[in-house]
């Protein structure tokens, strides 16, 4: 294709049983009032920003024991596996981003007993690069995406290249490649067949093309407090934009532009957001799900699915949603390896 985007194909066979869809039922949003600190409680520290803790820590995890668990987290061999979404049009979806996108079809398959398929694309095999398990169950054609979703990043060599690839494919552009508001990377933001918005962001080579998940939160210092501890994950970068009245952190287990990360974002005054029914989830890989469920629920997260094998496969999983209601999938690593072989 004329983008740059560099993928590679692996294939292989997993059990047809196993799909993290069976857990990726629509969230209600949940009416919690938890006060707005975030713009409030960022401060500049030389040339980062430092958020400061919301107290809303239960003084249990004084606990030795407990902080033992969430040091263990830290420690954790956590990856971001995939993110799960469902779509109206399976073939379309999948024609639009392998020709327009450049991703490459891993794996498809139909379970006509509980009537839904699943395709998994991506730029690398599953068991060393973030991919997208789509979902289109039958009979569906439309879902609704709601306002707490934001977007899927990807990285690009030649951004202009990429955008008239995908404009002469049929694609809709709803921004044209140009500098990000108050920053220097360029940035142009199109959209798929389904209404899902994807950030192109102009970069080098980089191992992983599709980079980012962007969710929007309702208190940001929140978010990132409980990201960090339950879920282990590194607070890379945050940036206020007061002109545009929102401010975003970076969250991930490893650097942007080698991994992908989670980017939260917080708009000045909104606490509360309708998540739809379209976007499902994220799967994340950890050495132990029986620990990583005690962790969640030490860090003001909710459990969903308590710890323990799925059915008939015996892969080890566990659920939660976080302060906000999104959703993640904890996947043994072992487990997960397997699988894949």
């Amino acid at each position: 294709m004329a983008s740059s985007i560099r993928p590679t194909l692996s294939l292989f066979n997993r059990s047809p049983r196993l799909s993290f869809s069976h857990f990726s039922t629509a969230v209600v949003p949940q009416s919690r009032s938890f006060g707005l600190k975030a713009c409030r409680m960022l401060r500049k520290s030389g040339n980062s920003v430092r958020v400061m803790a919301s107290g809303n820590v239960p003084s249990s995890l004084t606990d030795a024991s407990q902080e033992n668990l969430l040091e263990w987290v830290k420690q954790d061999k956590r990856r971001m596996l995939h993110v799960v979404y469902r779509v109206g049009d399976l073939d379309r979806t999948i024609k639009f981003y392998t020709e327009c996108l450049g991703m490459k079809l891993l794996r498809k398959r139909d379970i006509p007993e509980e009537k839904y398929t699943n395709a998994f694309l991506g730029y690398g095999p599953e068991d060393s690069h973030f991919v997208i398990e789509l979902t289109y169950n039958y009979g569906v054609e439309k879902y609704d995406i709601g306002t707490g979703f934001g977007h899927f990043g990807i990285a690009v060599d030649d951004i202009t290249k990429t955008v008239e690839l995908i404009r002469a494919k049929g694609g809709k552009i709803s921004r044209e490649p140009g500098p990000v508001k108050g920053g220097k990377t360029v940035i142009a933001f199109i959209e798929d067949p389904d209404g899902y918005k994807f950030e192109l962001l102009e970069r080098g080579p980089t191992p992983e093309p599709l980079c980012q998940v962007m969710l929007r939160v309702g208190d940001l210092n929140r978010s990132i407090e409980f990201y960090e501890k339950a879920f282990g994950m590194e607070l890379l970068r945050t940036r206020d934009n007061p002109e545009n009245k929102y401010t975003i952190a970076m969250l991930g287990y490893g650097p942007e532009d080698k991994t992908t990360v989670l980017e939260l974002t917080y708009n000045y005054g909104v606490t509360e957001y309708d998540k739809g029914n379209a976007y499902a989830q994220i799967a994340i890989g950890t050495d132990d799900v029986y620990k990583t469920a005690e962790a969640i629920k030490l860090s003001t997260g909710k459990v969903t699915r308590e710890p323990g094998p799925l059915p008939g496969i015996n892969t080890k999983i566990t659920a939660c949603l976080d302060p906000d209601g999104w959703k993640t999938v904890f996947v043994d690593n072992i487990d997960f390896l397997k699988e894949l072989e």
